[in-house]
């Protein structure tokens, strides 16, 4: 793989920004002449904290920020606060970063967003990638974002609680380090404790979190396989079956399209109506004319295009079971934060028969379900789309900032709350929306760990 050093869109008014041939070293050693002029591994070095020595109580006070995952969003962060020569900590529960891209999605998985406007700070993603990168496209660029600015997470690090003290953020986590304990390979499990303190704690554990599994009447009874969409994987093992898709957002229709393009005897849930736009318009991004019409226009008018545009494309989906709200795509985005599906094929495989669009389940039989209009169908597996939720009530104890409710902060794209506490990920804006956030927190905490430090 390249270097990525296709950096020419490198955010040229930003002040923090790095020279990309500076990646060799010959930028070592300029830090005191120019603090601005090093290349994001020598800065990594500079501020990398490593394990933090822990005292006999098992505690470790840091020097700069604690970050809470090593999703997209607690990345960027970890990248921001190095070129800001800030250390940090980095804890991640899983054993790798991006753990959802890399073991809760399905192989055929394209960012549904020209690439643009999914990159992370201080790094665009190669031109040699397609407008629409796949996910084995999209975890190469993360494991070279992670080289490129030195970030090394602590991994198995669950958080089970965090507080403030009044003067430090108190993290206390649980990890699991297997060791072997015979020749024949085997391993056990010890758990250890540890807790971290902090002036600053970086919420970047993001929207999806968890899997959402609701709990539908007779579910336990039916004798079929039931899983999550989190484990599904690709259509080639269910050749042959009858398969039921229970959710109809962006992850319910693009399972159902794989299914039915590998034969699959498909048909999914569409609950409650929903709006679908196609995700390209005469080879333009649909996202792309959106926020150009917003520019201009007010978002009513701006629906009233994009349904009128999504008509053409589309046709009525509502004549085939999906019927649409009467609040216009992005007017609904704005208010409740519901995003419009981005159709990439699944509509006209209904239209064509090959994916059944059933209304509400109201319960599950041994070997089937029962809908709302009275329908019984046979089903071999029910995949469950139903989403994610924020697990931070579980974990932060605090209720001013989060809402203990749904894990998202109270007031909407609120960044930063009280006492050095801030959220990355949960603006319901992408990963966009992640990238603005993690440089207002970058920069902030920046400025007060320079004030506290004198720097």
């Amino acid at each position: 793989m390249d270097r990525f050093s296709e950096t020419e869109g490198k955010l040229a008014h930003d002040p923090l920004t790095y020279n990309p041939a500076g990646f060799a070293d010959e930028t070592e050693g300029k830090m005191e002449q120019n603090p601005l002029m090093y290349s994001p591994r020598s800065a990594a070095r500079a501020t990398a904290t490593g394990i933090p020595v822990v005292g006999d109580q098992g505690v470790a006070v840091l020097p700069g920020p604690l970050i809470v995952g090593t999703g997209p969003a607690g990345l960027a962060c970890a990248a921001r606060l190095t070129m800001g020569s800030v250390p940090y900590a980095l804890l991640e529960r899983d054993v790798c970063v991006a753990s959802m891209w890399h073991r809760r999605t399905y192989r055929r998985l394209c960012l549904h967003l020209p690439k643009r406007y999914c990159q992370l700070p201080l790094m665009p993603f190669p031109r040699s990638y397609p407008t629409y990168p796949t996910r084995q496209q999209f975890l190469a660029y993360i494991d070279e974002y992670m080289r490129t600015f030195g970030i090394r997470p602590f991994f198995r690090q669950e958080v089970i609680a965090a507080e403030h003290n009044g003067e430090y953020w108190c993290v206390r986590t649980k990890d699991a380090i297997a060791s072997p304990i015979n020749d024949g390979g085997e391993e056990s499990i010890n758990l250890s404790a540890r807790e971290y303190r902090s002036k600053w704690l970086i919420v970047a554990t993001g929207e999806n979190a968890q899997p959402v599994v609701p709990e539908i009447e007779g579910i336990h009874n039916f004798k079929g396989q039931v899983m999550h969409s989190s484990e599904y994987r690709s259509g080639e093992t269910f050749q042959g079956k009858k398969v039921l898709v229970v959710g109809c957002g962006n992850s319910g229709m693009e399972v159902s399209l794989d299914l039915a393009n590998h034969n699959v005897h498909t048909s999914i849930v569409v609950r409650d109506s929903g709006h679908v736009l196609p995700r390209e318009i005469m080879g333009l991004s649909t996202f792309t004319l959106s926020l150009w019409l917003l520019m201009f226009l007010r978002v009513q008018i701006v629906d009233r295009i994009l349904l009128l545009l999504a008509w053409f494309v589309l046709g009525n989906t509502a004549r085939f079971g999906i019927p649409r709200p009467s609040m216009g795509p992005m007017e609904l985005k704005k208010v409740c934060g519901k995003t419009p599906v981005l159709d990439v094929g699944t509509i006209a495989k209904i239209k064509s028969g090959d994916i059944k669009v059933f209304p509400a389940i109201q319960s599950f039989q041994e070997h089937g379900v029962e809908f709302i209009d009275g329908t019984i169908e046979s089903f071999d597996v029910v995949i469950l789309a139903t989403g994610y939720k924020s697990n931070v009530p579980y974990w932060l104890k605090e209720n001013e900032f989060f809402s203990q409710k749904d894990g998202f902060p109270r007031r909407p794209n609120e960044w930063k709350g009280k006492n050095g506490l801030y959220a990355v990920g949960f603006s319901r804006r992408g990963l966009l929306g992640v990238s603005m956030d993690a440089t207002k927190i970058a920069e902030d905490i920046v400025q007060s760990y320079n004030d506290i430090y004198k720097l």
